[in-house]
């Protein structure tokens, strides 16, 4: 006979998450500790972590490569816009309802573009974010096309200046780790295990009973609420919107797409090492101009030939680690006597 030892962790993966809780909390207290406009810089990393960690959720793990996520960022920046000026709200109160009704709006959307598979999935949802781009361009009541400011008042409700700063940072920190968590969370779930499997193979994970159609929306609902939960805090740090900065498929889409494939798709930690490399990147090359943007292509293209796993796989093929450990692994596999 044999004995094994299944588990989820090893020693190593227990130090790193010991070490990222570790980092979680200086984070928390980064208002104390650094500048503003380190602040600021974190913030955006925060953002651009939450965005490419829900969209790794959606195309990593349920196989719904979506080129159109830019349309629920948008839709949470002009709803964070509408409750100002029509509800007189607090912007920051008017995340929680983005991230309501942009799950409620997908579900719609979802019945148009499940009908589609592989590319034309990804063009129907691009599809959608246009159209929701030029509706947002016909909107007299929300600037139209030239697109408008949040009052000035609705910012002093905020405080002052240093006092948004943090309000904003804190925000975005809490989106970003609570994203991070919930996927997790997800992932170690029975929903996680059906994710796995359709991920493997969808036509034998269909034969043997798993819910693929509910699954796949209730996936994508979760990920057009966190978007559009970001989407809204987005426009609270940029304080102007206009159609094309709110539906922009470069800012949104496309820079969330590189981060999550050079960083490693399918995995928790490839947003991770994505984002802190696009920003490295951005800092260093900005201000290159067009060759900014060449670099970031030919970049992406390399370590899509030379790793299809991206950076994070190169890890967990030299090491055997993983950060978040979300799947099982056997070890001690050695004889037994009776």
């Amino acid at each position: 006979m044999q004995s094994a030892t299944i588990s989820r962790s090893t020693r190593a993966s227990r130090i790193a998450a010991g070490l990222a809780v570790i980092l979680v909390v200086a984070l928390a207290a980064a208002p104390w500790w650094t500048s503003s406009a380190n602040l600021r810089l974190f913030t955006e990393f925060m953002i651009y972590l939450a965005l490419a960690s829900s969209w790794n959720l959606l195309a990593g793990y349920a196989g719904l490569i979506s080129v159109g996520q830019h349309a629920y960022v948008g839709f949470g920046g002009y709803l964070m816009f509408s409750c100002v000026l029509f509800l007189g709200l607090n912007p920051l109160y008017a995340i929680p309802i983005a991230g309501v009704l942009g799950g409620l709006i997908a579900i719609p959307v979802a019945f148009f573009v499940f009908r589609l598979k592989g590319p034309y999935f990804a063009i129907g949802t691009w599809v959608v974010a246009e159209v929701f781009r030029l509706s947002a361009a016909q909107m007299s009541s929300v600037g139209g096309g030239s697109g408008l400011s949040i009052p000035v008042s609705a910012m002093r409700a905020l405080g002052s200046k240093s006092e948004r700063e943090i309000l904003i940072y804190l925000t975005a920190f809490a989106l970003c780790i609570g994203a991070v968590v919930v996927i997790y969370l997800v992932l170690r779930s029975r929903i996680g295990l059906a994710l796995t499997a359709i991920r493997d193979n969808e036509i034998a994970s269909l034969s043997l009973g798993v819910p693929i159609g509910r699954i796949k929306l209730a996936v994508y609902v979760v990920a057009a609420a966190g978007t559009a939960m970001i989407g809204a805090l987005i426009f609270i740090t940029k304080l102007r919107i206009s159609p094309d900065a709110a539906f922009s498929v470069n800012d949104w889409t496309v820079f969330v797409i590189f981060i999550v494939v050079i960083g490693g798709i399918g995995t928790m930690e490839g947003p991770i090492i994505g984002t802190l490399l696009y920003f490295v990147l951005r800092e260093s090359l900005a201000d290159l101009g067009a060759f900014y943007l060449m670099i970031l292509g030919a970049l992406a293209i390399v370590i899509m030939l030379a790793t299809p796993n991206g950076l994070w796989g190169l890890v967990v093929k030299r090491f055997d680690f993983s950060l978040f450990p979300v799947g099982y692994r056997v070890r001690g596999l050695t004889p037994k006597s009776d």
